[in-house]
């Protein structure tokens, strides 16, 4: 007598992947793979696996504190291509003649209408005659970038820098009056980091006292030194500190990315709006001449 294949049986018993040799009911709320009671995690509702739950950490772990893209090893990209920046920059002001870097790229407020790029290309720039003014710059930009790139995450950390050179200079705009001659030098964008660490330290409960010192100090230098615009140090720090502020205070979750952009664009709206308004005040568009 000859039997032909059995009819389908009963459905196979869910065991765990992990342990083959146990019979397991209980699903990961996850992957909905069965999990026996040594591979079960608790979460939010019911259980995930242990394998869900390591995936999970590898992911958050791969986030800075305020929700920037943590890099392998922390290195500073961005603020090691800064300087490098700055440093280039500085040669060519050397090589090419005529000062033409300087006449095409400094800042000064007359030009503020017809070109207002001139506010954030000059914080590429410094003094040639002084060499300590890029030396003591690089250098702050080394020291702060190094502590503070790897904790917003290098894309919030170029605005926050990119945005207090702005601020440097729209705070230079609005505190001095027109027709002074040019402005050049990072001090604006590295005075922006002297007030983002200020908010990462209050933020996260750390002693700012010292740095406190620090800001002070380079704030009186302003005033004791000639030729050295202490205009654009404030307008860096407090933009460097808004800005921040925007990245640190967000709330978690999904909303921290869009609130902490939105923050940002309009520190730059209101720095913008600023600038235009002061531009028209003093007639300073194509065309115009200061009051």
């Amino acid at each position: 007598m000859s039997y032909g294949s059995p009819a389908a049986g009963p459905e196979a018993v869910p065991v765990c992947p992990r342990h083959p040799d146990r019979v397991s009911y209980v699903s990961c709320q996850r992957c909905g793979r069965p999990a026996c009671p040594e591979c079960q995690r608790p979460a939010a509702v019911g259980f995930q696996c242990v394998d869900c739950v390591r995936e999970l950490s590898a992911q958050s772990s791969t986030r800075t504190i305020y929700g920037g893209t943590a890099r392998p090893g922390g290195r500073p990209v961005v603020t090691f291509a800064l300087i490098a920046a700055c440093a280039l920059v500085y040669v060519l002001q050397w090589v090419i003649p005529n000062d033409a870097v300087y006449q095409d790229f400094a800042y000064a407020t007359l030009l503020t209408g017809i070109e207002p790029y001139r506010m954030l290309t000059s914080a590429f720039l410094h003094a040639q005659s002084f060499v300590l003014h890029i030396v003591v710059n690089m250098y702050t930009l080394w020291i702060f970038g190094q502590a503070l790139e790897p904790v917003l995450g290098r894309v919030r950390f170029l605005a926050v820098y990119l945005l207090s050179a702005v601020g440097g200079s729209v705070g230079y705009f609005l505190l001095t009056p027109p027709g002074l001659g040019g402005v050049v030098g990072a001090s604006g964008a590295v005075f922006g980091l002297f007030g983002a660490l200020f908010v990462v330290m209050r933020q996260r409960g750390g002693d700012s006292r010292q740095l406190l010192v620090l800001i002070a100090i380079n704030a009186v230098l302003g005033f004791v030194i000639p030729q050295i615009a202490w205009q654009a140090h404030l307008g860096g720090l407090v933009t460097g500190a808004l800005a921040t502020a925007a990245i640190a205070y967000a709330p978690r979750g999904r909303l921290r990315t869009p609130v902490q952009v939105g923050g940002m664009v309009a520190i730059a709206v209101v720095l913008a709006v600023v600038t235009v308004v002061r531009v028209t005040a003093l007639d300073l568009g194509p065309g115009g001449v200061a009051a």
